[in-house]
Order: C-alpha cells, then structure tokens, then sequence
C-alpha cells in the first residue's frame, strides 16, 4: 500500500500536502483558462549572485543572506532545523480549499505566546529556520517583524506564507511592507481558488516588484491532480512573468479543513485476502503465506516542531495534529507549550523520544509492527503513527528497538541517505512529481541549473 501524505497545514515543506489523492475531475464551476500548451525548451537558470547560497550550518548570517525555498527544503529533515509557529487561525479570504478552515473570527491567542518562545533562541540552541503561517500571517505584521528580526539575532533566518489578501488593491500597505522585508524568504498562495478572491495578476505584480528589489520569493501553488490542465497553465504564466526567477512548490488538494466538505476522500485499496497455497494431502487447512511485513518508509515531518495557534508544540505539521485529534492528541506527538516550555526543551523532546526517532527513521507501520503494536499498515500512514501512543508498553518496546547498536547504526544511515536524496526529492513526495523541478528556479548555487518542459511536464537536468 502506498504511504499517504501527511495531511499538512500550509507551511512550505511537504511543510505541508494532504491525504494521497486519487484522480479527481475538474470541479464543476470552477473557470479554468484555456490551456494553449507548453512549448517544449530548455531554460537555463543563470546564478545572478556569486558564490553558492547559505548553508544549514552558517551560524550568523546578515540580513542580505539570500534564502531559496531549496534551503527550506534541504534542512526539513534534520530534527530541530526548523520551527512552524501557526501565529493565527484568522483570515480575510474565504477560499473553499482552506485547510485551516480560516474565517476572519477564528481564534486568535496572545502574541506573547510566540515572541515568548522566540525569546528563548540563543545563538548556540536555535533552529535554522523559522516559518510563520496562519490563516493569514499577514494579519500580525508587527508580530511578523519582531520575531523576524529576534531569530536574526539569534542566527536563524525566517519565511512566512501569504494569501496575499492585501494585493487586491495597488501597493503594499507600510506595515505589511516592513513585515515583509524583516523576513528572510516570502511565499504567496496560489491556485484557483486563491483566484476567486485575488487575481492572479495582482499576485504576480506584488512578487514581481519585491524579486526586482532583490527579495527572496517564491510561489506555493496548488492543483486537483498532476493532470489538472491549472496547474500546466499557471506554471507557465508564472515562468513567462517572472523571468524563471521565482521558484514554485506545486503540491496537491487534500481532504481537510473546508475542502472536506466537498472533495472525496482518496480511493482506499481493499484489504487483500490471505494468500493461500496448495490444500495438504491429509485435507487439513490450505498453507498461509506469511503476512508482507511493512516496508521501511521515513517520515521527514516528524522533524520539525510546530506551535499551534494556542501555543501548544506539536512533533509534525499534519493538520489533524495541529488541531489536536478532536482532544485526543497523542502523547508522543504533544512537545509541550510553548508559554512554558524553551526551544531547548522541545527541540530536545523531539531529538530524543524513540517513537519520534522510530517514526523519522522507519515509518509509523515499520516501528508499529517492530514494537508489537501493529495496528495494521492499511489503517493509513499517519494514522498508525496516531495510534502508537495507545497502548503504553509501546514506548518501552520502541526503547528497546531503537536503542539496540544494530538500530541506531541503520538510523544514521538512513537519515544520511534521506540528507544525500536532496530538497527536490522532498519536493515529489509531498508534492508533484511533474512540477517537483520548478522549485529549482531562481537558484543561485555555484552551478547554472537547466531546466527542461515538455509535454510530459518538467525535468531537471
């Protein structure tokens, strides 16, 4: 059985999809501009500054430090590479595939809550990266701005996530403008339901004059399936008008938040029947095969912590976690709070706890089946994971397992292997596979990166 998607919020990482989708049509109603296609040709993608970009590890880095959304990608694995804070829940845009279900009166928590948090990096314990989403992170702009240039001093760099509500009329408002210029990279939704409530042009003008400026940009967009004639459109108009400059992260709807109103769940696959052999000649019972044991399948989500809008830290991004399972969070999964808890605190919970190093190094089915609690590979992905903390002599059989020389060897190894497979391959797995190298433009690493669309979608070379 494939392993399903996180259901993520809007943060940008596999920070983010939801449940694997299956084929969907279009959705009558919606407009879908006329496809003219995509001339097959190859774009080379010119390093505008000198020298390759900043790495994870830089420990100061000045305000002109660029941020590619490849840097973003590139730490999402590494535990404590980041942080998510979800500074509110409220939105000014009523788009219908909202996975926050977003009103404007949406709950909305005190901003010491985050700048508390944010207070507690020091230059020696911080994340790389802080990433700030709501709702509309927009709606805090001097929240935005404080915790922006607080993380800087402590060394780490910051990105926030936009509906761009405020693009609908002509300039950036003052406030909103300092906001965006105290982070490091802005990102802007875009799909067509982000078009129903602000032109596409709008948005494309807004990110045209901050990339003119010098600003690290990108695009979060988002379609139906790979085949979604939008999505092949809107890539298209964005290269053409932003001169390749601009990376894209095109991923795909899920069933949550207001979309679950009216988008299916995925098709499921049937529980096989056991497999039998032949009937033994004395006529007892036909030969079992044994059971497939479930393979080995590494989840980057579990990496990051996230603070939710009412301060509560969680261990991944999945929507159904962030909004706390119905009251029924797990234990492993709850990291704390972030009005009393330190990053040191929590980063440390999230490094050392077994069934979250199980998780990020095996899977959830993998680690089930290994402590003896499988509840089943076909229960779905991150609903194995949600179950692990039901039965209490699961965390002592995870100690056990992860804590064995053999365990820990193959948990090195295999986070080196999911380091070595590289930002855009997080990008396929979360994302598309189609458009996974379009959030290669605009990167200025030390070698020009070409990249080729065809009729077939595009592919890095």
């Amino acid at each position: 059985m494939a392993p399903e998607r996180p259901t993520h919020t809007p943060f940008p990482h596999p920070l983010v999809p939801g449940p694997l989708p299956g084929p969907h049509r279009a959705v009558k109603g919606f407009s879908y501009r006329r496809h003219t296609g995509i001339k097959a040709r190859a774009r080379t993608l010119v390093n505008h500054r000198s020298g390759p970009g900043p790495t994870a590890t830089t420990v100061r880095r000045g305000k002109d430090s660029p941020v590619h959304l490849m840097d973003l990608f590139r730490a999402r694995s590494t535990p404590g590479g980041g942080v998510m804070l979800a500074l509110t829940r409220r939105c000014p845009l009523s788009c219908r595939h909202c996975s926050t279900n977003s009103m404007l009166s949406s709950e909305q928590h005190a901003e010491s809550v985050f700048e508390g948090f944010v207070e507690t990096f020091t230059p020696q314990e911080r994340p790389d990266f802080v990433v700030m989403s709501g709702g509309e992170v927009l709606l805090r702009p001097a929240l935005v701005e404080r915790i922006a240039l607080r993380a800087r001093e402590s060394g780490a760099r910051s990105h926030i996530l936009s509906g761009m509500f405020f693009a609908r009329q002509p300039g950036i408002p003052d406030r909103l403008r300092r906001a965006i210029d105290a982070v490091d990279h802005f990102s802007a939704s875009l799909d067509v339901f982000h078009e129903e409530e602000v032109p596409r042009a709008a948005v494309l003008r807004v990110l045209k004059q901050l990339a003119d400026e010098g600003k690290d940009v990108s695009l979060q967009v988002v379609g139906m399936d790979e085949d979604d004639p939008y999505l092949a459109e809107v890539t298209d108009d964005i290269r053409t008008t932003l001169e390749d400059r601009v990376p894209v992260w095109v991923s795909l709807v899920g069933n949550v938040g207001r979309a679950s109103e009216w988008l299916p769940e995925p098709g499921g696959t049937a529980t096989p029947p056991a497999a039998t052999g032949p009937v033994p000649a004395d006529g007892g019972p036909p030969y079992s095969a044994p059971p497939h044991p479930a393979p080995p399948s590494p989840c980057e989500m579990a990496a990051w912590p996230l603070v939710s809008f009412d301060g509560t830290v969680v261990a991944c991004c999945n929507q159904n976690v962030v909004d706390g399972l119905g009251g029924r969070l797990p234990a492993h999964l709850r990291l704390g709070d972030a009005r009393t808890d330190s990053w040191q605190t929590v980063i440390e919970r999230q490094r050392a706890r077994h069934l979250l190093r199980g998780v990020r190094a095996f899977g959830p089915a993998y680690l089930a089946e290994r402590t003896g609690s499988a509840p089943g590979s076909c229960s779905g992905y991150c609903k194995t994971c949600f179950m692990l903390s039901d039965d209490p002599a699961t965390e002592a059989s995870a100690a056990v397992f992860m804590d064995r020389p053999g365990t820990r060897a193959m948990e090195t190894r295999i986070a080196e292997l999911v380091g070595d497979a590289g930002p855009d391959w997080l990008a396929r797995r979360f994302g598309t596979h189609r458009y996974a190298d379009l959030m290669l433009l605009g990167y200025r690493g030390p070698e020009p990166v070409a990249v080729h669309t065809g009729g077939n979608g595009s592919c890095a070379v």
